[in-house]
């Protein structure tokens, strides 16, 4: 009976060991909806390369942590629009020292946004330019929100400017691609399952 049960194991390892890994029994997709993981974005000349925005990251900023400037690149090529930098110093007393500052020198928020609970905490003016352009300005404090930043931070930015880059971006992608109907190939990809579903 030994024997047999010997028998039976050796046979069934063997069998085992001819069959593939589960890394390599399985096809590993490479990609979907006609782009491949691994090729060159200029390979696709339907698509936009850019939002209505750029940003530049930039670290250890005299001061701060690190930021994100934001610039036009319709309406107004090249225009910063919105600044948001982090200070090096996340504390809450250090917020308190700036939310104090920011009043000395702005006067009394126009609007809280924070939380009960004093997790995250955001204080928001609103200025109108001399030109009639609206400006806003945001001093934030987030201790563990996941969705957003922690330590202290602080935004400028233009609303209306970000609106003008998005309609113009908006009216640009409109009228790039009825050129695009006009002159893109009509071999169109079929849509069934082998385009939507990651291909390898």
């Amino acid at each position: 009976m030994k024997k047999v049960s010997l028998s039976i194991i050796i046979l069934m390892f063997s069998l085992f060991s001819l069959l593939p890994s589960g890394a390599t029994a399985r096809d590993t997709p490479t990609g979907v909806g006609g782009f491949i993981l691994g090729s060159d974005v200029t390979d696709y000349p339907n698509i936009e390369y850019s939002n209505f925005l750029k940003e530049v990251v930039i670290y250890d900023w005299n001061g701060f942590d690190k930021g994100i400037i934001s610039y036009g690149i319709c309406d107004s090529p090249g225009e910063i629009v919105k600044i948001k930098l982090k200070y090096k110093d996340p504390s809450k007393k250090f917020f308190k020292t700036l939310l104090k500052k920011y009043k000395d020198k702005y006067g009394k928020p126009d609007t809280w946004k924070g939380d009960s609970f004093g997790i995250l905490r955001i204080w928001k003016w609103k200025f109108t330019t001399a030109g009639g352009e609206s400006i806003h300005l945001v001093l934030q404090h987030n201790t563990k929100n996941p969705n957003e930043n922690t330590g202290n931070m602080v935004k400028l930015y233009c609303p209306d400017q970000i609106v003008k880059e998005q309609k113009c971006f908006t009216k640009q992608c409109s009228s790039q691609m009825n050129q695009l109907d006009k002159t893109k190939n009509k071999t169109v990809p079929k849509l069934d399952w082998n385009y939507l579903i990651p291909q390898t």
